[in-house]
């Protein structure tokens, strides 16, 4: 199935200095994406704008620290990096022209172990591990139309981090290109990952000092 031709007027070819100015209902591309100028975080799945939640909560940032810092620590001196949102992340189809990119995703944290993916804008091409820790309001879209993404583009590692559970749940690319579920993983337990041998992550110091 091919990508979605992006809607193309001279208003949205411009820069747009607010959100309200943008009609969700249509579908745009990357380079649409470069002239929001607006506040408010967005996403682009399929072309599709979705609002991103409002400024993450004191308990999110919380998590999303306690889980960077293991893997900052981990991967020091390594090949692999790191980095936490705001940080886009395209997935493109074939080509990778601003104006054929209709995925712009922005993962709480993701690892990329290709560097070549990497440039000034961020990355383009699928990570090869994805965090997300969801929040109320954004469930759905984490677990189904990023889930679908990230399964469709190849990421190896998609972990949702369950703030109320205080729990992890891993899925894991396999070889028929379909992500594979683990366990539900809680506190006093330690994760490991097949995309970084030797890494381990306590669940207990992701979630253990949360107020």
């Amino acid at each position: 199935m091919s990508e979605p031709v992006p809607y193309k007027t001279d208003l949205h070819d411009g820069p747009v200095m607010q959100f309200n100015d943008i009609d969700v209902s249509l579908t745009y591309s990357y380079a649409n994406y470069l002239n929001w100028l607006f506040e408010d975080r967005v996403e682009l799945i399929k072309g599709k704008i979705f609002k991103m939640s409002p400024a993450p909560s004191r308990l999110h940032q919380e998590i999303s620290i306690n889980l960077l810092k293991p893997f900052l620590n981990f991967l020091d001196g390594k090949p692999c990096k790191v980095y936490s949102a705001p940080f886009d992340v395209r997935f493109p189809k074939e080509s990778k022209a601003d104006k054929d990119v209709f995925t712009v995703l922005q993962p709480d944290i993701c690892v990329i172990c290709d560097r070549s993916k990497l440039d000034a804008r961020g990355c383009i091409g699928a990570p090869d591990i994805v965090i997300e820790i969801l929040s109320p309001g954004n469930n759905k879209k984490e677990l189904l139309n990023k889930y679908q993404v990230y399964e469709e583009f190849g990421v190896k590692e998609y972990w949702v981090v369950s703030q109320s559970d205080q729990s992890i749940l891993i899925y894991t690319l396999n070889d028929l290109c379909k992500f594979q579920p683990s366990k539900i993983f809680t506190l006093s337990e330690k994760i490991t990952s097949s995309v970084l041998p030797g890494f381990e992550l306590v669940l207990d110091e992701v979630f253990g000092d949360l107020d």
